[in-house]
């Protein structure tokens, strides 16, 4: 449906604008939630949802325009993300917030992965196991603080989206 994909630009618009206004200025030690990993997880993961991909582009490229990290790393990222959550949606559907929980824990370990080998590459000096222990730790605990909330408003979306039609 069209409008599936329309929405994610302003979804998408309004979370990098919390995440850079608001959420970047909450750490946890010096880690933040992500809230466009979030909602591309939790919209991907909806089982009448087919247009992830869209959603996960959208995000890479907003995130691209408001981080240090080159823009096609951020898309690559997020689409990376979307295949992780495609995958999981076809084997382990029965318990759809576990999997969000999960998929939330793997999907930041893997963009915190991919950033930090992209900044070593770059030529930033970074200490492996503070980067971890200060920025991915306590991103995955506010990430997966945040998912269930947003496991649940993008399953709202989804049914106001896509309702289910009532056979009589």
């Amino acid at each position: 449906m069209i409008w599936a994909n329309l929405l994610a630009i302003p979804v998408m618009v309004l979370l990098t604008m919390l995440q850079v206004g608001v959420v970047s200025r909450l750490p946890l030690l010096q880690g933040t939630a992500d809230f466009l990993l979030l909602a591309v997880i939790a919209w991907t993961l909806q089982r009448r949802v087919k247009n992830g991909w869209f959603w996960g582009a959208i995000a890479g490229a907003m995130v691209g325009f408001t981080s240090a990290i080159p823009p096609i790393i951020s898309v690559i990222s997020y689409m990376l993300v979307v295949v992780l959550v495609q995958f999981f949606k076809r084997q382990v559907w029965q318990a759809p917030l576990l999997v969000m929980l999960l998929l939330t824990l793997l999907s930041t370990l893997l963009q915190h992965g991919i950033t930090i080998l992209t900044m070593m590459v770059n030529g930033t000096s970074l200490p492996i196991l503070e980067s971890l222990s200060l920025v991915t730790l306590p991103s995955i605990l506010l990430n997966l603080v945040m998912s269930v909330p947003f496991y649940v408003i993008m399953s709202d979306m989804a049914n106001w989206l896509f309702p289910e039609e009532i056979e009589g």
